[in-house]
C-alpha cells in the first residue's frame, strides 16, 4: 500500500513539473512575467479557495494568531511568488531539466540546513557523515547532468539557441538563481509547515500561502506596469491548457498536504522530487506544451540518477 502513495508522490511531481512549461507558454501570451505570474496566482488562489471552504476550514487566520506569532511565519506566500516568478523566467532560459534540476538542488542544499539547525520551527535532525555524503552525491550528480552533458556534441546545438539569448556568462548567472530560487522553496515549505501547525489546517495554510502570494505579484505588477490588460486576442488564441499553471500548482500541493499524514513529510519530499526530475525529462524529450524538444542524453540521465542516489541518502531511504 505504501509503494501506492510514493506513487502518488512521483505523480505529484511529474505534475509539478508541468507547471513550469504552461506557465511559460502563458508569458508568451501576456508578453510580462509578472503578469503572467498574477494569472497563475489568481487561478490557483482561487481553487485554493473553494477547496478550502469545501473541506470546512476557514480562509484567513485569526487575530490572535497573527497577534502570537512571528512575522516570517507569513512570509511563505512572498517566497513562493518569488519563486514560481523566477521559474517562469528561468524556463525559455535554461529549458526544461535545467529549470527543475537546479531549484531542486537548491532545494535540497536548504533543506539539509533547515533540518540541521532546526530553522523556522522544524524538526531538528543533526547533520551526519551520511547525509553529507547524500550532498556530494547529489552536487556529483548535478555536475553531470548541467555541466558534462552540456560539452557534448549532441548538446551543442540546443545550447547555442540559448547562447544566442544570452551569454555564457549570463546563462551561469542564471542556473545560480535556479539554485538560489530552490533554496528559497524549501524556506517556503518550512514556514508553510509550521503555519499549517499553527492554523490547525494544512489546506488553509495553503490558501494563505497562495493569497499573500498573490497580492504580493498584484502589488509588483501595478509597479511595473501601473495598469494590468490582457488583450481580447489572448483569449482567443490561447490554447485552455495554457491557463492551467495556477491550478497544476494548487494541485500538487494539495496532493503533498494528502500524502505527509501518511507517509511522512520526507518520503513526500523525496517521491515528489523524483517525480520532479522525471517529469522534466518527459517534458524535453517529447516537447510538451509547445517547449523547445531536446533529446535527453546519456550523461544527463546518468547525472538525474546520480542525483536520485544522493537524494535517498539524505533523506535516509539507503
Amino acid at each position: 500500500m505504501i509503494f501506492l502513495f510514493m506513487l502518488f508522490g512521483v505523480l505529484a511531481g511529474i505534475i509539478l513539473a508541468n507547471q513550469n512549461p504552461v506557465n511559460a507558454y502563458l508569458r508568451v501570451f501576456v508578453i510580462s512575467p509578472y503578469v503572467a505570474s498574477l494569472i497563475s496566482f489568481s487561478i490557483g488562489t482561487l481553487y485554493i479557495g473553494i477547496v478550502t471552504l469545501a473541506t470546512g476550514h476557514p480562509l484567513l487566520p485569526t487575530g490572535a494568531q497573527i497577534a502570537a506569532n512571528p512575522w516570517w511565519l507569513w512570509l511563505g506566500g512572498v517566497i513562493a511568488a518569488i519563486y514560481l516568478t523566477s521559474n517562469i523566467l528561468l524556463f525559455p532560459k535554461l529549458g526544461a531539466v535545467q529549470t527543475v534540476i537546479l531549484p531542486i538542488l537548491g532545494q535540497v542544499l536548504m533543506g539539509t540546513v533547515i533540518d540541521s539547525f532546526g530553522l523556522f520551527g522544524a524538526k531538528h535532525i543533526p547533520i551526519t557523515a551520511v547525509r553529507l555524503v547524500g550532498v556530494l552525491v547529489l552536487l556529483l550528480g548535478m555536475f553531470v547532468a548541467v555541466v558534462l552533458a552540456n560539452r557534448t556534441k549532441a548538446e551543442q546545438i540546443y545550447k547555442n539557441e540559448l547562447e544566442k539569448q544570452d551569454t555564457p556568462t549570463a546563462l551561469t548567472l542564471w542556473r545560480i538563481w535556479g539554485i538560489l530560487a530552490g533554496m528559497l522553496s524549501a524556506v517556503q515549505q518550512a514556514i508553510n509547515g509550521r503555519m499549517g501547525t499553527v492554523v490547525h489546517s494544512p489546506v488553509q495554510a495553503t490558501f494563505i500561502s497562495f493569497l499573500i502570494s498573490w497580492l504580493v505579484i498584484l502589488i509588483v505588477t501595478l509597479v511595473m506596469h501601473r495598469k494590468i490588460t490582457i488583450p481580447r486576442a489572448t483569449f482567443k488564441a490561447m490554447p485552455k491548457w495554457g491557463w492551467l499553471g495556477g491550478v497544476l500548482g494548487a494541485t500538487f500541493v494539495l496532493m503533498t498536504v494528502i500524502l505527509v499524514p501518511i507517509i511522512g513529510a520526507g518520503l513526500t519530499v523525496t517521491t515528489s522530487l523524483i517525480g520532479q526530475i522525471l517529469g522534466s525529462v518527459l517534458v524535453t524529450q517529447m516537447g510538451l506544451w509547445r517547449s523547445i524538444k531536446s533529446p535527453v542524453k546519456r550523461l544527463q540521465v546518468i547525472g538525474i540518477i546520480i542525483m536520485l542516489i544522493g537524494v535517498l541518502i539524505i533523506k535516509g531511504i539507503v
